[in-house]
Formats: structure tokens, sequence, C-alpha cells
């Protein structure tokens, strides 16, 4: 059983800065690489690639970040967790083997693919054994929208991935497992923690948590003390030193830059809670009012105490539908009277949408700069503001008004209050809408397969 293992964090979302996950490996010691590249909406736009192409339907940029990485991992024996396989994690490998072969690498990679999560195509079968799948929000049943459904996936937790790194996955690539679960993995792999050690997977639930944002927790995004904060230019990513107990050590590598504080982590803590006397996983649930901080040196938290208790029978689903269209226009009102125009502006176009008889379910106006963000404030001194952005959103299940809508907006450059600007972006682009829909399914239901192919 190992004392401690080292576990990074090298993305927080697709997109994320691409430099983290080389210089996590190449900055200093590591066991682990965690990447977490899935959110709600991104299902749904893997299922649309792999629809145009059945190749596609994963995060694409971690194929050219791996073959940068391949030789790097292989030399310091780290491991890499990654759901950068969305809907399709068998061509995300399959598109890493070709990298690790053309790199010289064969017979030195191994690859884990853990599917199952996928339940797209088994949704007629699961609507006739009477799951409703109902919103966890609204009650309402899923067949409401079952015409409209893009992609439906089943949260898997740690389990499938231990599995994986038992069979000797250098590299695991998933699909939709939980943002916990990829550093939850490692740790039950190392230190052999059981099914029913509920306090210690809690721990390693609250150390992915922790993580799973990346630079989130280093420095990035913060507000406690954001402008003291040092060399942001050259963040650090966090990094959880683990022990076989579950208490652990948030840090990151010597030499870059951000910081690692007790404020810091406390507000990464907080990042999307709900209750937090029982934050749900699929692998326990997890009391974060037991949680205790204290700063353990330079750039060093040490988190103890963590409470757990037992998982609960389902899996949550994350299903998306498509709700319509929008659009969303933008002009920039300048000084004199700059709210002024802004708002006569916002008058005028929807007058002439109202004359043209146009079929919106929703229009949505803010006056950024103004009261976009948090209202409008008392006293605020409207004269003298330099400059308003107007913005405005209109929602529809008719494409066409959607469509007439960002050709209406325009003309106020010329036949609009004066000191107009920021348009130089055009029209505005007619968007499909993808809405979230939250529900939740038996774990009997749900098969993981776990399989290990090689460079």
């Amino acid at each position: 059983m190992s004392k401690t293992i080292r576990i990074g964090s090298g993305q927080g979302f697709w997109g994320d800065w691409l430099e983290a996950p080389y210089r996590q490996v190449v900055d200093g010691p590591l066991d682990y690489l965690m990447m977490d590249y899935l959110a709600e909406v991104t299902m749904s736009i893997m299922q649309k690639q792999r629809s145009r192409d059945p190749s596609l339907g994963y995060a694409k940029d971690f194929v050219p970040l791996m073959r940068r990485l391949l030789p790097e991992l292989v030399k310091r024996k780290v491991r890499v967790t990654a759901n950068a396989g969305g809907v399709n994690p068998e061509g995300c490998a399959e598109a890493v083997l070709n990298e690790a072969r053309s790199l010289g690498l064969k017979g030195k990679v191994k690859i884990g693919i853990v599917s199952g999560d996928d339940i797209l195509p088994r949704l007629d079968e699961l609507f006739d054994k009477g799951h409703k799948f109902n919103n966890l929000d609204t009650g309402d049943p899923l067949s409401l929208v079952r015409d409209q459904i893009q992609s439906a996936n089943a949260y898997l937790g740690a389990w499938p991935l231990v599995e994986g790194l038992r069979l000797g996955a250098d590299i695991l690539i998933t699909g939709r497992v939980t943002d916990t679960g990829l550093t939850l993995a490692p740790m039950i792999h190392e230190f052999g923690w059981k099914e029913d050690e509920w306090d210690r997977l809690a721990a390693g639930t609250v150390a992915g948590h922790i993580i799973e944002c990346g630079a989130q927790c280093t420095g990035g995004n913060c507000l406690v003390g954001w402008e003291r904060i040092p060399d942001m230019a050259n963040p650090g990513y966090p990094i959880i030193e683990a022990s076989p107990t579950g208490d652990f050590v948030v840090t990151k590598h010597d030499g870059t830059g951000g910081r690692v504080s007790v404020p810091g982590v406390t507000e990464q803590l907080l990042y999307e809670m709900g209750d937090p006397k029982s934050y749900i996983t699929p692998d326990c649930i997890a009391d974060f009012t037991t949680i205790k901080l204290k700063k353990a040196g330079k750039d060093r938290v040490g988190v103890t105490g963590i409470g757990g208790g037992p998982a609960t029978d389902s899996l949550k689903v994350s299903i998306s539908y498509n709700y319509g269209y929008k659009a969303v226009g933008t002009l920039i009102y300048s000084w004199p009277d700059a709210l002024k125009k802004a708002k006569r502006a916002d008058q005028i176009l929807r007058s002439r949408l109202d004359k043209l008889g146009l079929e919106f379910e929703e229009i949505l106006t803010e006056f950024v700069g103004v009261d976009a963000t948090h209202g409008k404030l008392a006293g605020s001194p409207d004269s003298n503001i330099a400059e308003v952005q107007l913005r405005v959103g209109v929602r529809s299940n008719d494409r066409s008004s959607v469509d007439r809508f960002s050709r209406e907006i325009a003309p106020l450059i010329l036949n609009g209050p004066p000191s107009v600007t920021g348009f130089a972006g055009g029209r505005p682009k007619v968007e499909e809408i993808v809405a979230y829909w939250p529900a939740l399914i038996p774990k009997t239901e749900i098969h993981p397969s776990v399989r290990i192919v090689e460079a």
C-alpha cells in the first residue's frame, strides 16, 4: 500500500489551458494526471459531432495533447484518468493509440476504455420497462420531450475506473463519469479502499471536487485577495497529496504562479454546492460540514476529518434536448445619455418586432454596465455613464422569427439613437438551444464496460 500518491489536475473543462497538463507532468513529481472535459451541454455537442461523423464524439484536442504528453508519461510512469471520451470513448482511444504507435511506443502504452454510460440507444427499452425519467426540478416525465432528445448519459462513479487501473491501464479514457471519480479512482486503487469505507470514499470525493476545476482552486477566479495572487500568467494547477487514511494536502508545483490557501480552497468547496451535508455521488454521500482545512505550509492546505455515508441505489442521468432557437444581439451606446439611448433603442426594436407579429417565447434585454449582473444599483448616476452595451436576446421554436430578429437589430445603427458602435460582428447568429433534463435511474439498469487495448 502506498504511503502517499500525488494526483494532479490538468484540465478543468473542455477548452482549458493546454499548457497545464504538460507542465503538471514535467514540472515535478506526479503519479496520476486527472483531466476533466465534460459538462452537461458538452455531451450534446459531442453527440452532434458523432451523428455527422461516427469516428468523432470526443474531445478532439485531447489527441494532439496526448501526442505531446505520451513520451513524458511513459518516461515518468504517470498514469492518466480522463473523461475526454465523451460519447465515443472507443474512437478517442483508437486515435490516441495511433499517436502512440507513430511515436514508436508500441508495447509501452495500455489504454483502458470505460463505457456503458450512454443510454441514448436504450431509451425506448427503458421507457418500456416503466422508467419515466421524471425531471428532478419539475417532476415532468421525459416523454414530453422524447422527440427532441439529443443525448442521455448516466453518471458512472469511480469503480469502473478502478477496474481499469487494476487491469493495468496507463491511460483511462471514459465517457460520462463524475468529475470526482477521476480523482477518487486512483486513491481507491492505490490504497485498497473497500466499497463501504464511506469516510475514506467521501474524502477522495472531496479531493476530486477541490481539483476538478483546475486552477480555480489555486488562485484562478478567486475573490479573496485576487489582486495579490502572484504570477497568474503562469498558474500552477492543483495537486492532491493523498494518504491511505483519507487525509490529503492540496498543493501545486514549486516555482509556479497562483496561490493555494484556505480561503481559495474554501471557495472551490462551495462550487456547485447544494445541501452541504449531503453531496451525493455514485460512490458515497460526502458531508461537507465535516471538512477541516488548515494551512500546512507555503501553498499547502491540509484537509482532514471528512465524513461520509452510504451511496444511493440510483445514478443521475444527464439528458439534453432541443428547446428551439435563440439569437443575441448587442450595440454599444456612448456618453452623453448612454443609458437613455440604449433604452430608447430597446423600445424601438421591440415595437418593430411587435408590428411584424413574430413568435417569441421570450425577449430579454440587458443593459451591460448598468444592471446586467447585479441589478440596478441605488443612486447610480445614469447621466454620467460613459458607455452602455445594449444586449437583447430572443428565444422561439420558430426559427424564422429568430432569423428576422437578427435582421432587425442591425438597422438601429443608422435609424436609431445616436452614438452607437460595437456591431462589427454583423448580424446575430441564430443558434439551436440545448436544454438540460436531470433525472435518475436505478443502478441495476446501468452496466459499465471496461476493456484494455494496447499500442
